[in-house]
């Protein structure tokens, strides 16, 4: 069973049932699948299936989304039960006070560790933001990386007599869109199946010796201190038997703990 399915399980009625990783009177979390859009887009009409919608019905109430995340990455994703919760929760986002952690599959041999320090332009769309300004200057953007795993396999490729790749954990400073895909392009360890900011070569190799194209980065964890109980939360989404096994293919753990966070 793949982490998306792993995500998403039918309740026996044919509803799709999202897995729920935290949940108290004022906040409820998901492990997002792959391929899920967190709500409904204008770029994206044709879709059926959204976060928000399938677990507002899933729990029969609302939910204000807190934080997105991109719809090929997997991974926690925070809602708040109220409009109030999600108003007194907007300072924690604001001012940097919610850590998330991120595991990302790369090509090559990334450092052991680095501090990527790379202002980034807001990318627009076409027609989303048509009359959006297109001269909004860089914005600082900031990402902590550390090489958790590496692996080699004698296959060549291109002009490369083997392929190599990296675990990397991510702990982004700031919240640009697509930061963690964008900033690890950036130092040439482009995450494995991303198409907008990959390498199609590796991408199309790992897809057939792997059997696995989705993108290969997940938002393991997330850390914060609850606006009403002043206590830390730590929420964890599991990676799923899909990347377990993806990872013990290249000779890495194929248990679970072995990708839990350590302190830094």
């Amino acid at each position: 069973m793949s982490s998306d399915e792993m995500s998403v399980v039918d309740n026996g009625a044919g509803a799709k049932l999202l897995e729920i990783v935290y949940r108290d009177e004022h906040f409820i979390a998901i492990n997002k699948p792959s391929g899920l859009l967190v709500h409904r887009s204008f770029l994206d009409k044709h879709e059926t299936q959204f976060a928000m919608q399938m677990l507002r019905d899933q729990i029969g109430q609302h939910v204000f989304p807190l934080h997105r995340l991109d719809r090929p990455t997997s991974g926690v994703l925070l809602f708040a039960l109220s409009s109030e919760a999600a108003r007194d929760a907007a300072s924690l986002f604001s001012e940097n006070k919610i850590q998330k952690r991120y595991l990302a599959l790369v090509r090559g041999f990334a450092p052991a560790a680095q501090f990527i320090d790379r202002p980034l332009k807001e990318k627009l769309d076409k027609i989303a933001d048509k009359f959006a300004s297109q001269d909004k200057p860089a914005q600082q953007a900031q990402t902590d990386t550390y090489c958790l795993q590496q692996s080699s396999l004698p296959i060549p490729l291109g002009k490369f007599p083997s392929v190599r790749y990296s675990l990397v954990e991510c702990w982004p400073k700031t919240g640009r869109k697509h930061q963690i895909r964008r900033h690890l392009n950036g130092i040439n360890h482009p995450i494995i199946n991303d198409v907008n900011h990959g390498d199609n070569t590796q991408n199309h190799f790992f897809a057939e010796h792997f059997n696995c194209t989705r993108l290969m980065l997940f938002a393991t964890d997330v850390y914060f201190v609850h606006p009403y109980e002043k206590q830390t939360v730590h929420i964890r989404a599991p990676l799923g038997e899909q990347a377990l096994a993806t990872f013990a293919q290249l000779g890495w753990p194929s248990q679970e703990s072995a990708y839990f966070a350590k302190d830094h």
